[in-house]
């Protein structure tokens, strides 16, 4: 009867070590899936949601800013021709010296 529960203890022993080994095993396992998903990402040339996101802004803002200057230019052609009609009007008065 004294062996016994020493058979149990060598038993658990064994068993704790082949958890742990299969423990071991998964975190292997998981490190090598990532680096080949890693890898298969860069080779796609995909990019990251981060990525994605800061060029998403970056192209509002240069839309933003496009828009602006595209108001700013309208206004301005609208004062040209306001000063382009002026000019005329000018240019065809009668001068009082002829």
């Amino acid at each position: 009867m004294s062996d016994r529960p020493r058979f149990f203890d060598d038993l658990a022993g064994v068993a704790g070590g082949a958890i742990s080994a299969l423990a071991g095993l998964r975190e292997e396992a998981e490190a090598m899936v990532r680096a080949q998903v890693d890898e298969v990402i860069r080779r796609l040339e995909l990019v990251r949601k981060e990525e994605l996101e800061a060029m998403a802004e970056v192209a509002a803002n240069a839309r933003a800013g496009q828009e602006a200057a595209e108001a700013r230019l309208a206004q301005l052609e609208a004062r040209v021709a306001v000063l382009e009609a002026r000019v005329v009007s000018l240019e065809s008065r009668p001068k009082a010296d002829e």
